[in-house]
């Protein structure tokens, strides 16, 4: 008899070692999902039941008993976060549960570049991968107003960067982060400002700082860029800077800036016009917004591209029509 149970228990050690080691090498087999990935979305409140049903929903086969139980186990159901998941093949039990509590969201990128106007914005958010389109259609006055701040243009109010964003979110949630990022960037150069700057308030810093952005061809040139206009600015001598021209033309520039376009009187034409346009005409990067607020100590007036992306500056009309003699209208130096 004693020898009996003996052989019962060693039995039943087996199975249960035969058990452990077959639930060891489930835990580490690859998933066989129907596809090279494939999307899991986990509600707020979502239950480990619920989730293991989910999984298998996707198409994914695995049986959604082993995997509650799994989840279950392992201590860490309650710590298995919502949100937008990507499995991809070779995903594993054990390496799905690790990706569920750590909360590794499938994500994408979308980038909004220095100088971009916000037509490219907008256009750049449409053709986002899985980015869910709430503002389309839009004028830019209710854009502006979803974003909760209406009456404000949109023109330069986001900050250019490169944003990462969970599949499913939307367009509106992306452009808030912007706008928000745009706010810190210009009340920290505003802080920073040189005593002597002839800008009253840090809207007339980012209309500043937008110029400054579309006009420099080589970084080291953004303070003395700065420079000139801060001096003209002084004076009360008219910027006479292109890129507004161009952006006062909206879709008629045709990419060849004419004389009657500089003659052609519009809120941005700063040919025709004293002072800082009505709005930014582009989105300045952080270096942008710096130079505005922190312009290059020069007495330089004017300033002509040298044809390799730098610039020549001068401090009188007859220096500046040298310059340009020498490096336009010879064909370079």
């Amino acid at each position: 008899m004693r020898r009996f149970f003996l052989t019962l228990l060693l039995l039943a050690a087996f199975v249960l070692l035969g058990s452990g080691a077959l639930a060891l090498w489930w835990l580490n087999q690859p998933l066989k999902l129907p596809a090279a990935s494939v999307d899991l979305s986990v509600e707020p409140g979502a239950t480990p039941r619920s989730i293991a049903r989910a999984v298998a929903d996707t198409g994914t086969r695995v049986n959604p008993v082993l995997l509650y139980w799994w989840f279950r186990s392992s201590g860490q159901d309650r710590h298995m976060r919502a949100g937008s998941y990507e499995l991809e093949q070779g995903l594993t039990p054990r390496s799905l549960l690790t990706v569920l509590v750590r909360g590794e969201e499938a994500t994408r990128t979308v980038v909004l570049l220095e100088g971009w106007n916000i037509r490219q914005v907008r256009a750049a958010l449409a053709k986002a991968e899985q980015l869910r389109q709430e503002t389309s259609g839009l004028a830019d006055d209710a854009l502006m107003a979803r974003l909760g701040r209406p009456g404000v243009p949109p023109e330069g109010r986001f900050f250019p960067d490169t944003y990462t964003y969970s599949k499913g979110s939307t367009d509106v949630a992306l452009l808030q982060r912007a706008l928000r990022a745009m706010d810190k960037k210009l009340e920290a150069a505003w802080a920073q400002r040189t005593p002597d700057l002839p800008l009253q308030t840090p809207e007339q810093a980012l209309i500043l700082a937008s110029i400054v952005e579309k006009e420099t061809g080589r970084a080291n040139d953004r303070a003395e860029i700065a420079a000139v206009f801060a001096n003209r600015l002084r004076i009360g001598m008219p910027l006479q800077t292109d890129p507004t021209v161009i952006y006062g033309l909206g879709a008629a520039y045709d990419g060849n800036l004419r004389k009657k376009d500089l003659q052609t009187d519009t809120p941005w034409n700063t040919y025709t016009r004293n002072g800082l346009p009505p709005t930014p005409i582009s989105m300045p990067g952080k270096a942008a917004l710096l130079a505005a607020v922190q312009p290059a100590s020069s007495q330089s007036l004017y300033f002509v591209s040298r044809g390799d992306g730098s610039s020549h500056f001068s401090r009188s009309l007859d220096e500046h029509n040298r310059a340009v003699d020498k490096y336009q209208r010879s064909g370079g130096p």
